[in-house]
């Protein structure tokens, strides 16, 4: 039987019919591999949990954070950066492959977990970042509870900068994961425009073309669709909130089967 490189997102295992989904993964190979593109809680605990359970059924689990889990409370010890690689450092007991570990080939291709953030450059022309986010009639709550505590935009540049230069030093083929789409052009299915400001960076436009990625997987948006750039697909991977009853409709198949190897 061939083995299957899966990709999920936004599990958010708060929910507890969210949970139940998760407790039923399960690989149809022993040799499957599962990406998690983010969002699976906002707990480090929880986020913990979720990933050695999933950990335990497949044969490689490879981990990018999303908003969610980097969100913080006042009373939290870790916030910002620190809260970052306190997740990598306990997601790297199980296992789980990181954005800070080497890639990983599935088959010929390289899978490369990324963690780039957003810059607030998914905006309209002629106005600043700024002035985009206080025009904003619907906010994310990251600015309630990641910005306060990091300098975003420019966390953002850092994380490009360290991405670049590993993808330029990873050969042949890849799989490009993040949990903020690379493109703008996947935002524009949103039914509130305005959410792309908390939607990625114009600096990864190029990325999928330029890195010869088969696929570039995402989530964030909560629409489960593909978004074609430069003839590469941009694949979102999203199970999204219980609530959410039009995911049905738009879904693709979930858990989305990324690659076979024999």
């Amino acid at each position: 039987m061939a083995k299957t490189l899966w990709a999920v997102s936004d599990l958010h295992t708060t929910f507890a019919e969210n949970q139940q989904v998760v407790e039923e993964f399960a690989p149809h190979n022993p040799g499957d591999w599962l990406i998690v593109a983010g969002d699976v809680a906002e707990r480090i605990p929880d986020v913990v949990r979720t990933l050695r359970l999933l950990s335990e059924r497949f044969a490689k689990v490879i981990w990018v954070p999303g908003n969610h889990e980097l969100f913080n409370r006042k009373s939290d010890r870790f916030n910002g950066k620190a809260r970052y690689r306190m997740l990598v450092g306990q997601l790297r007991v199980l296992g789980v492959v990181t954005p800070e570990d080497p890639f990983p080939r599935f088959g010929d291709a390289a899978v490369c977990p990324l963690f780039t953030l957003y810059d607030y450059s998914f905006r309209p022309a002629g106005l600043s970042a700024r002035q985009a986010i206080d025009a904003a009639k619907i906010k994310l709550d990251d600015e309630l509870a990641i910005a306060p505590y990091v300098d975003i935009p420019q966390w953002c540049a850092e994380r490009i900068e360290y991405s670049e230069a590993r993808l330029e030093e990873t050969p042949g083929p890849k799989i490009l994961v993040n949990h903020w789409p690379l493109v703008e052009e996947a935002t524009h299915r949103l039914l509130h425009r305005e959410i792309a400001l908390w939607c990625g960076t114009r600096a990864t436009r190029d990325w999928a073309k330029r890195f010869n990625a088969r696929m570039a997987i995402h989530g964030h948006l909560h629409i489960p669709a593909e978004t074609r750039v430069d003839g590469i697909s941009h694949v979102e991977v999203s199970l999204g909130y219980p609530f959410e009853t039009y995911r049905e409709e738009l879904r693709r198949p979930w858990p989305f089967p990324v690659m076979q190897i024999p």
